[in-house]
């Protein structure tokens, strides 16, 4: 039975496909043009994001923390972030 499972990476047949594909040379990089430029709806769609928040409840900061304790939170699988948020919280007698 085939696995469900995606496999990541290009298959033999991806580069067969694609080795005849010339180098580029200086002169075809600089014949290159934007991929927005090129591509202006699909560049758009890509770009769009989730967008602002309704009610912004936390703010962006930017703050350095040692290896260890970074790599201690990691560990707790994803939500990290929010684990040091409640840390903090709870530290701080905030609610």
């Amino acid at each position: 039975m085939p696995s469900a499972k995606k496999r990541k990476g290009y298959s033999a047949r991806d580069l067969r496909e694609v080795r005849d594909n010339p180098e580029w040379t200086a002169e075809d990089f600089a014949k290159a043009k934007p991929f927005a430029e090129v591509f202006p709806e699909l560049a758009a769609s890509i770009r769009k994001g989730r967008g602002p928040n309704k009610a912004p409840t936390k703010k962006l900061v930017s703050l350095r923390l040692s290896g260890q304790v970074i790599e201690a939170y990691k560990a707790g699988g994803p939500g990290w972030q929010s684990r040091i948020d409640a840390d903090l919280r709870r530290i701080n007698k905030i609610k």
